[in-house]
């Protein structure tokens, strides 16, 4: 057998090392997509969840709890979920820098000022509301928001999860509002909340 025989394998050998390489770095770089999905999804499913059996429709208490408490403990996980996906991020991307450092940060405001926002344009309104719609005001604003901006992200890195994410969480959002308040919140922790799961084990997938 000849040198020559060997290159085709030779070859073959280097590119597959090449790839493997490649596929390492990646990981190294960037973040498990789970950190970024995850935590927003468990807190969607359990703060909605909770709220669902303490303000069921037409005014139905499933589980008897103080009326604080449900939004008490969907303030506390977001906050939670908002503190695990803010540190998994900076850890991964550190080191990142330029445009896509840039994108990022101005994305994340986006974020932080679209929700400052809301909150102030719904707190001049709510108290003219009865309680039930001024609840579904404030969750079916502060999850079309979240929609559209997945939607945004989405285009800005070509990213088709993120993106369908958005889809999906806009069209969750729109039933639950047309069903009526008490069961928005339980299509939204199902659904919503069970979607963010589902879109972090695919981009889990996908990463390797």
């Amino acid at each position: 057998m000849t040198p020559e025989d060997d290159a085709p394998i030779d070859a073959a050998a280097a590119m597959r090392l090449i790839r493997e390489q490649r596929a390492s770095t990646v990981r190294r770089l960037e973040p498990d997509p789970r950190v970024h999905y995850w935590p927003w999804g468990f807190a969607w499913l359990i703060g909605f969840g909770v709220y669902f059996l303490r303000f069921s429709p037409d005014g139905r208490t499933i589980v008897p709890m103080p009326a604080w408490l449900p939004l008490t403990v969907l303030f506390v996980l977001l906050v939670a979920a908002a503190v695990v996906f803010g540190v998994g991020s900076a850890r991964a991307y550190r080191h990142v820098a330029g445009e896509s450092a840039l994108r990022g940060r101005w994305y994340g405001t986006a974020w932080g000022l679209g929700f400052f926002g809301l909150s102030v344009v719904i707190g001049r309104v709510t108290d003219s509301l009865p309680s039930d719609l001024a609840g579904l005001l404030w969750s079916a604003l502060s999850v079309g928001l979240t929609g559209a901006l997945h939607m945004a992200g989405g285009a800005i890195w070509l990213d088709r999860t993120l993106y369908r994410l958005g889809v999906w969480l806009t069209v969750v959002n729109i039933v639950g509002v047309v069903a009526g308040p008490g069961w928005h919140a339980l299509v939204v922790s199902v659904a919503g909340g069970g979607g963010l799961l589902v879109a972090g084990a695919l981009a889990r997938r996908r990463h390797g």
